[in-house]
């Protein structure tokens, strides 16, 4: 795919890889529409741009039919790729557990992030053409202590990721997962500061990179999925 003009909606774009996708996609020449929580953060990232600019949270699937119409319509009802970066994660032991702590990682992780995909194939599906990246996680492969809500959510996107690709394909659209490892992000951090990058770790750079791989493949082939390490974060 040549990404130049090409039409993209990112979610979680104001913060780490969301952020650092779009810009890369920005200056490829791609037609760019980012969706955020905070509207000052998409700003003071994006002031300079001619990115377009959506605040609301996925995780209200109540909203997403009217948000989705919304990003549609900005883009003239014509979608190419659709990048659901949009995550959030709580760490509890089995003894922690709750339901308000699933339904809130469950609701951006996996409910939103369908109901917001479900509102953007259709398009997809007429012009017969069309990329999806889902942004998992390595605890989509294996699990961790304390990680049954994270970890759970990204094996649910993982079983979301397969399925599209088997529904989809049929009608020229490529879905692929792109599980990183620890990154770099302001993931997990209430005041959501974006950590200092550590040299021996994954940086959101690492992960735009390969999600752009996968993007500018020749359209007659896709990367299913692609789980991304630091090669040696042990020191």
């Amino acid at each position: 795919m040549n990404l130049k003009n090409k039409k993209i909606i990112i979610t979680g774009g104001s913060l780490g890889i969301g952020k650092e996708t779009a810009k890369n996609l920005l200056n490829k020449g791609a037609n760019v529409l980012l969706i955020g929580r905070s509207m000052n953060r998409l700003n003071n990232a994006f002031k300079n741009s001619n990115a377009h600019l959506f605040s609301f949270d996925i995780g209200d699937v109540d909203k997403i039919k009217l948000n989705a119409a919304k990003c549609l319509s900005a883009l003239n009802y014509e979608v190419d790729v659709l990048i659901n970066n949009a995550g959030i994660g709580v760490s509890k032991s089995i003894d922690e557990l709750n339901y308000s702590d699933f339904l809130k990682v469950f609701n951006v992780n996996v409910f939103g992030l369908s109901l917001f995909t479900k509102e953007i194939t259709p398009f997809m599906k007429k012009r017969k053409n069309g990329t999806i990246i889902n942004i998992g996680s390595t605890a989509s492969l294996k699990g961790y202590k304390n990680g049954s809500i994270y970890a759970s959510s990204k094996f649910a996107l993982r079983g979301l990721s397969q399925c599209w690709q088997a529904e989809l394909r049929p009608y020229n659209i490529r879905v692929c997962q792109i599980n990183p490892s620890e990154v770099t992000t302001a993931f997990g951090s209430n005041d959501r500061v974006e950590r200092d990058n550590i040299y021996n770790k994954l940086s959101p750079k690492e992960i735009s990179h390969s999600i752009i791989s996968a993007l500018e493949m020749s359209d007659k082939g896709f990367v299913n999925e692609v789980s991304v390490w630091a090669t040696n974060p042990f020191e």
